[in-house]
């Protein structure tokens, strides 16, 4: 049976040094990381993680607890998780919180049990006292992404929400728009309260008055999309844009748009939220919000690996969106007057 120390030979690295690299702990550059893996290669090497998690009392991994498994969202979020996870020598457990605070505590207590080394969660709905008290009763690093923690801004990896609907929104109103609706995310989380009132900061700053007409309690799905935007137009409400909080609610309202006869952007003007995939490929593309969720995933793993190696860590500031413009939005019809 190959042996680490047969690795560190073919190498030409001391065992300590193979042990760095695939516990993926300590400070060792990446020709030496090539180098060994290249030998484990040419060996046919496979590390006992069981043994070694007997012994260390770890199981060499990071666990992570997500809303859900379905979108593209949470695939890219998954995606770049493993791919970081990886880079620190560490496999990724997932698990899914089914978007309930009970049943993700229940999460991330199994996958405390399971040793991981570190746990990052991806909650909506828990509150920041059952956050924090999560956090203290959790035996190994345990970071949150998604939410803010007004005491605890270096376990925390956030997005700024209601300002990169701001920017949205005051955007539209540059260009003219002042008659603007808005279908919201769902309503009761923290999300789409932050999007909803960045909507509400942008027309109180141009001096528009709030009209609950113009606005809807959307899902996020396309269906539901599809059908506010229908019911507005229905209603009578005049609208020259639409600022859906999340894309897959933008596509479902440009297909109500253009079965009443309206076109885009020349009738309407819409954008979305979050760049999905989709965006790009909506005729005409889609002017959105990027999320930068790769980058928020990747700092939240990193920053959970600083603290299994007790490093010094610092507050995260937090993440901010990018405005993607695409041939969905013209100017306003003021523009014209």
């Amino acid at each position: 049976m190959v042996t680490m120390l047969d690795v560190s030979l073919r190498a030409g690295v001391s065992k300590a040094t193979v042990s760095r690299v695939l516990n993926g702990t300590g400070q060792v550059k990446e020709s030496t990381r090539i180098q060994v893996f290249k030998a484990m290669e040419e060996l046919d090497y496979r590390p006992n993680f069981l043994a070694r998690s007997l012994a260390n009392r770890t199981s060499n991994s990071i666990g992570l607890v997500v809303s859900s498994f379905d979108g593209f969202y949470f695939g890219r979020l998954l995606q770049q998780a493993s791919r970081q996870a990886e880079l620190h020598g560490k496999q990724l457990i997932v698990t899914d919180g089914h978007d309930t605070p009970e049943r993700e505590e229940l999460a991330v207590q199994m996958l405390a049990d399971r040793r991981c080394d570190a746990i990052i969660l991806y909650t909506r709905f828990m509150s920041e006292k059952a956050i924090l008290t999560l956090i203290d009763a959790t035996p190994m690093p345990l970071i949150v992404i998604n939410r803010e923690l007004f005491q605890a801004h270096d376990k925390c990896v956030f997005f700024e929400q209601q300002d990169a609907a701001f920017q949205a929104v005051d955007y539209l109103i540059t260009q003219h728009h002042r008659d603007i609706a808005c279908i919201t995310a769902p309503i009761h989380t923290p999300t789409g309260k932050a999007r909803l009132m960045g909507y509400r900061k942008a027309l109180e700053k141009h001096g528009i008055r709030w009209d609950p007409a113009k606005v809807k309690y959307g899902d996020s799905t396309m269906t539901r999309g599809y059908e506010l935007c229908q019911q507005m137009l229905q209603e009578g409400v005049t609208f020259s844009a639409l600022f859906a909080c999340n894309d897959d609610m933008a596509l479902g309202a440009s297909k109500a748009i253009w079965q009443a006869g309206l076109r885009i952007p020349q009738d309407i003007s819409l954008f979305g939220f979050d760049d999905a995939p989709s965006a790009r490929w909506l005729e005409p593309g889609l002017s959105t919000v990027y999320l930068p969720i790769d980058n928020m995933i990747t700092t939240a793993i990193d920053q959970a690996i600083k603290l299994v190696n007790n490093e010094q860590i610092a507050a995260i500031p937090p993440f901010t969106g990018t405005l993607v413009l695409r041939e969905s939005v013209a100017a306003g019809p003021t523009s014209k007057a």
